[in-house]
């Protein structure tokens, strides 16, 4: 912690001073916005018109900046995505950018950085866009919806992001969280009171609930890693009636998982006995080693900890499997059923389905092995770095925005895996490009996701922008699979794809050795991003590019919208027409200068 927090843990009072971030008593830095973690929680009306300024003072990370309204769909708005180099620029250090869009997608969303690894040091906060009452769908199942009982997750490192995601992927560091926080929150260090000599922690966080009421809950999890999280209550079922923002028909649980960029709305009815009750935040697949709890506390009970153990694994029915089948205790997120009628996905066929293969790939990335000097065959397996990829591409962002800039960018820039096998076979050769599909506006798309799940026991949460599609089939089918054999299923007529009442989401789980498919109808024109959300698989190419509609398609660009890219001279003679002066003897003809700058910026980037 730093000096702001005074005598924070020891003295309570002072863990509440301004700018003072306890977090889980670990000292590190951090990013934040308006000095507060998680970030500000915006809370909103249905249709009302959003206003965000945001300044750049990220001068220790010495980097652009942008934010991502992670939900909102943005129809006539793609300019305000937040999407470093697809529908921005990113915003310079000590500039500023104003977010406008009026908010028509209602539900549990959030708001986080779009640009480097700033969203895992605490660059994120949520949103909330609430209806009038009357077309508040489960209304009648809840007394209460307060801003205060939002639940922000977040799986956390000891150190800055960035200095983890480098000793993994550049020497064999471990990529696993150390801990778990609620709404930025939680116990890791241990500190003593130097005048009792007891052990102290921070605060947990509290939400206050009165008996006899019914609460609406609305969790979001900004996890990072691989890290699926187990929520439940102690001594409360939890009753599901939304995810990412959409309302589905109540499910009652003993508890749900949760994974990176979803939301889960619940109702808890404080039935219980006056007292305080454990709310359970427990890790999964890279965090299985690591929980927290905050604590769910009755008006009228103790100011202190639950008794009960902090150990203790809940079990019962749930939804939202890790990387099983659904059973009469797991409800996978097929099972739900949306509330909001049937749209144009509901046809037997979609107009064009696009296979989408994912795995851990063992290529030569040379970001990370140099084919030369330290191919990946050549060094220990602990230090073998496997490529995330979709369908053996990595993605890289293009030199400028296509949004806004698409004019400005090189045509070979962007590719399709057909494009790219006609140079070099991807399956054994490291391939990077701006990976994209393009779609036909009012299209119905199908994107079949199959994880291959040959290398690692991973699920990836994959999230899509501009819009929500419903999610009509997922199923694991064995410990890998292949995106031939899930063809071959589906033509065969062995995929059952659910037509009618499929739950609508934004960011959806595929299992690991299975598939999951989604549909959408592409009615939002623009270039929206496809990726996984966990950030140190986005940082290093697992996404891809979905165009929808043509550059006539799209509303007007705001006027003196920001622009960037690539730059060259037209010619060293030209611009510089006389010999440079060096150290007042010395002279360089415009060659050898440009040839000196070359050398210095390899032994720069070498170094």
């Amino acid at each position: 912690m730093s000096k702001a927090c005074f005598d924070c843990p020891v003295n309570r009072t002072d863990c509440g001073r301004p700018d003072c971030i306890p977090l889980n008593g670990v000292p590190r830095p951090v990013a934040v916005v308006n000095r507060m973690f998680p970030g500000p929680s915006i809370q909103i009306c249905a249709h009302d018109i959003l206003e965000v300024k945001v300044t750049n003072s990220l001068k220790s990370y010495s980097e652009g900046t942008a934010i991502h309204w992670h939900g909102p769909h943005q129809f006539g708005t793609p300019y305000m995505d937040g999407t470093a180099m697809t529908s921005q620029c990113p915003i310079p250090i000590g500039a500023s950018f104003t977010y406008r869009f009026p908010a028509e997608t209602y539900g549990t969303h959030w708001w986080h950085a779009h640009a480097g690894m700033q969203r895992a040091d605490g660059v994120f906060g949520a949103l909330v866009v609430r209806q009038p009452d009357p077309r508040e769908q489960h209304r009648k199942l809840y007394d209460r919806d307060l801003p205060e009982h939002v639940v922000l997750l977040h799986d956390w490192l000891d150190r800055v992001t960035l200095d983890k995601f480098a000793a993994h992927h550049h020497d064999n560091g471990s990529n696993k969280p150390e801990s778990v926080l609620v709404n930025g929150k939680g116990r890791r260090a241990a500190f003593t009171d130097p005048a009792t000599n007891e052990t102290v922690f921070t605060e947990r966080e509290v939400f206050r609930v009165q008996q006899g009421l019914r609460y609406r809950f609305r969790t979001i999890s900004n996890a990072i890693t691989n890290c699926a999280l187990k929520v439940s209550v102690d001594g409360h079922n939890l009753t599901i009636i939304a995810s990412d923002g959409s309302p589905v028909e109540p499910v009652e649980a003993d508890f749900y998982i949760i994974y990176g960029g979803e939301r889960f709305d619940f109702v808890l009815d404080a039935n219980a006995t006056v007292g305080n009750y454990w709310m359970r935040v427990k890790g999964l697949a890279d965090c299985k080693f690591v929980q927290d709890l905050a604590v769910v506390r009755y008006v009228g009970a103790p100011d202190t900890d639950p008794t009960e153990d902090e150990k203790i694994d809940r079990q019962g029915v749930f939804v939202n499997p890790f990387n099983q089948e659904a059973s009469e205790t797991a409800i996978a997120i097929p099972q739900l059923n949306a509330t909001e009628p049937d749209d144009g996905t509901s046809v037997a066929q979609a107009d064009v389905i696009h296979y989408l293969g994912m795995d851990f790939y063992k290529v030569n990335n040379y970001h990370f092995h140099e084919p030369v000097n330290y191919p990946i065959e050549d060094v220990s397996r602990t230090h073998h770095l496997y490529s995330p990829q979709l369908n053996h591409l990595s993605f890289a962002f293009p030199p400028s925005p296509p949004l806004t800039q698409s004019r400005d960018i090189p045509a070979g820039e962007f590719c399709t895996p057909e494009s790219m096998a006609a140079a070099k076979d991807c399956v054994r050769e490291y391939c990077e490009c701006t990976h994209t599909i393009e779609v036909k506006l009012g299209q119905v798309v199908e994107l079949v996701l199959i994880d291959e799940g040959v290398t690692f026991d991973a699920s990836h949460p994959m999230h899509i922008h501009g819009h929500s599609f419903r999610v009509v089939a997922l199923e694991k089918l064995n410990t890998s699979t292949s995106v031939q054999e899930v063809m071959d299923l589906d033509k065969a007529g062995n995929i059952t794809r659910k037509l009618s009442r499929a739950p609508l989401k934004d960011t959806v789980i595929v299992p690991d050795g299975g598939f999951t498919a989604v549909r959408f109808v592409a009615n939002n024109p623009g270039w929206w991003l496809f990726h996984c959300h966990l950030e140190f698989h986005v940082e290093i190419g697992m996404s891809v590019l979905i165009r929808v509609g043509s550059e006539e398609d799209l509303p007007p660009k705001p006027k003196d919208f920001p622009s960037c890219g690539s730059w060259s001279p037209h010619g060293v003679e030209e611009d510089i027409a006389t010999p440079v002066p060096c150290g007042g003897a010395v002279y360089l003809t415009p060659a050898k200068a440009l040839l000196t700058l070359y050398l210095l910026l390899i032994i720069f980037l070498l170094n």
